[in-house]
This record gives structure tokens, C-alpha cells and sequence, in this order.
């Protein structure tokens, strides 16, 4: 699992990383719209099996395009049941800090008695906490539960909930500092990991990623799949009962693969990547960053199938980063700017 630091350290190495001359072919789908009220990012999408859709909105990242940069972040809701479902911001609860509220990835836990957790990775003042909310569905609102702090959840971008306090994150980076983080993804590190968070027990259970990003499960829980953007690639680790985790395979592909989705009834994993990591990180409204939509079906067969189900070059959507799917529709967001929603 771990890699060699130094084995891409070359001039053209972040070039390749970040897929700086690739272009792909658009691939359409029927009945797509852009969901109105969502101007500033959907960077993250969970979708309950109830069709309620959360959506976190207005992340700021280093390095990358923000279109409102002092507009604190928001968590929308939509229910993929009505013939026309409309974002609808949730309320938060008072005492929560909303000022400094920056939302990346997100999960929800469904406990035994139906309480719905949602996990919200935050980045108030550049720092890294998750914050764990209850979600009120009667007043479309959530209220905050508590604010997880840990020296191992130094740069968390995505998270997976095994309990309703306890889970696992993905760090991105080993640096918390921008240019430091600059610096590890120019010179190639590969010092990024996953984390297990209990309230009884905090440990580093995967490393030796460039940028470990999106975590989900499987449906049977037996398995944690990471996406390390940087690699191009997905990592299937299995899950064992003290909570760690061992490689069993990797899957290799073109685009810079953000998070994961899965579909629970199949177990297809649907992910958001970036084809153009480089007009991503050098934004230029002449030469947009596009997106990309993965389906992976049969990931843990000999030979899995990796379809692209969407692909636009930015005119539509840019910088795709997630794609959820309920009932013969996909609903796909971005890092910063608006969020798709269209029948399969």
C-alpha cells in the first residue's frame, strides 16, 4: 500500500496528476436541469433511501474557484420523490457558529429507532472539524449535536458513518497550511490517509495515498472504497471487526475521481471526477473545467465495468465532484458551481 515517495518526482509528474492536456467527449443524458438556488457549489450528495437528498453547498477550498467567497456555506435538501423537486435550505440550530460554517463532504447514519445523523466535514478558519447534526424532518431543519476535533483530522475532505458518532475520513493532505499542501502535491508525496474516529478510539487505519478524497461502503459493509483524486484511482479496502482496514485491490482510471456514491441495491459505485485537473486549480472562464460522471459495476470481479454515463466540457456544469442516483434519476453536483439533475 505504500508507495514510493520519490517515484514521480519529475518536471511533467503534477501534469500528469492533474490530467493537464486531457479532453473528453461529451456524453449526454435525457431530461437534464439545473436545480435552481444552487449558484455556489453541491460538493457532496447523500441521498437516504427514503429519497431525501442532502446537499452541501458553498465550500471554500484553497486553490480553488469560489463564486461567492464570503457567503457562509449551507446544507440544501431535496425530495427526489416529487415530480419537480426544488433545493430547500435546512435550518440550522441556534448556537451553531453559521458565520464560519464551510461544508464539504457529508453522510448520513439512519439509527435503529429512525433518527436520521447527518456528518458534515467543516473547514471554519481553514481548520478541520465534523460537525454531527439530528435531522428534524418535520421543520426541514438540523440540529447540531456536537463538534469533533482531532490531531488526526488534520485536512478532512469526505467521511463515512459506521455508528452514530463513530467513522471514517479521508485526509487529502498531510499539511493544513495552503502552501505547504501546495508543496506536498507538487513534489508528490504520498503522506495522505484514512482515519477512524469512536469517541473511544481514534487511529490511522490506510496511508500512502497522494490525495485520498471520497470514502463510502459497500451495501453489505464489509467494504471501504477511498478514491485518491491525485492517482486517478479507487482503492477497495476490507473492513475488519476492530475497525481496520486491509488493501485488497485497486482500480485504475482516467479521470481524477472525487467521491463515491453507491447504489444500494446493486452496489455500483457512482462517482463525480474532474477530466481537467489542471483547469480546475487555474481557473479560466475561457477554458473551462468540466465534468465527468463513472458508473463501476462488479468493482470486486476480475474485470470490472467502468462506464461514463455523463461528460460536458463546462458549458453545462463545471467541476463535477459528485453523483448520487434514486429511482432512475442522477443527481450530480460540483466543488463551486450549480447542480444537474437527470433521468438515466
Amino acid at each position: 500500500m505504500q508507495k514510493q515517495i520519490a517515484s514521480r518526482r519529475n518536471p511533467g509528474a503534477l501534469r500528469n496528476r492533474l490530467n493537464a492536456s486531457r479532453e473528453v467527449a461529451p456524453v449526454s443524458l435525457p431530461n437534464c436541469r439545473l436545480i435552481k438556488g444552487i449558484e455556489t457549489g453541491s460538493e457532496d450528495i447523500d441521498i437516504l433511501p427514503n429519497g431525501l437528498a442532502f446537499i452541501s453547498s458553498g465550500l471554500k477550498y484553497p486553490g480553488i474557484k469560489s463564486f461567492a467567497p464570503d457567503k457562509p456555506g449551507e446544507i440544501f435538501l431535496m425530495d427526489l420523490n416529487e415530480d419537480n423537486p426544488r433545493a430547500v435550505e435546512l435550518r440550522i440550530s441556534r448556537g451553531f457558529d453559521l458565520a464560519s460554517f464551510n461544508p464539504h463532504g457529508i453522510n448520513t447514519y439512519v439509527d435503529r429507532d429512525d433518527t436520521v445523523y447527518l456528518f458534515v466535514v467543516n473547514h471554519p478558519h481553514q481548520k478541520s472539524t465534523v460537525e454531527l447534526f439530528k435531522f428534524e424532518e418535520d421543520d426541514n431543519s438540523l440540529v447540531h449535536l456536537k463538534t469533533i476535533r482531532h490531531d488526526l483530522l488534520t485536512s478532512v475532505n469526505d467521511i463515512v458513518a459506521v455508528g452514530p458518532d463513530s467513522f471514517y475520513a479521508t485526509n487529502d493532505h498531510y499539511f493544513s497550511d495552503f502552501l505547504l499542501m501546495f508543496l506536498e502535491m507538487f513534489l508528490g508525496l504520498t503522506w495522505s490517509n484514512v482515519v477512524y474516529y469512536s469517541p473511544k478510539e481514534v487511529k490511522e487505519v490506510a496511508s500512502g495515498f497522494y490525495s485520498a478524497n471520497g470514502i463510502n461502503i459497500s451495501p453489505d459493509r464489509k467494504y471501504i472504497y477511498v478514491a485518491d483524486v491525485l492517482d486517478h484511482n479507487v482503492y477497495v479496502m476490507e473492513k475488519h471487526a476492530n475497525w481496520s482496514l486491509t488493501h485488497v485491490k485497486t482500480l485504475q482510471l482516467e479521470a481524477l475521481v472525487d467521491n463515491l456514491s453507491i447504489d444500494p441495491h446493486t452496489g455500483d459505485i457512482w462517482t463525480g471526477c474532474h477530466p481537467n485537473g489542471m483547469k480546475l486549480f487555474y481557473y479560466d472562464p475561457e477554458n473551462l473545467p468540466g465534468s465527468e460522471v463513472l458508473r463501476i459495476q462488479n468493482i470486486l470481479s476480475e474485470e470490472p465495468v467502468v462506464t461514463r454515463v455523463y461528460a460536458d466540457n463546462g458549458s453545462v456544469l463545471q467541476g463535477s465532484s459528485v453523483a448520487s442516483i434514486y429511482e432512475g434519476k442522477l443527481l450530480i453536483g460540483t466543488i463551486f458551481h450549480r447542480a444537474l439533475y437527470c433521468d438515466l
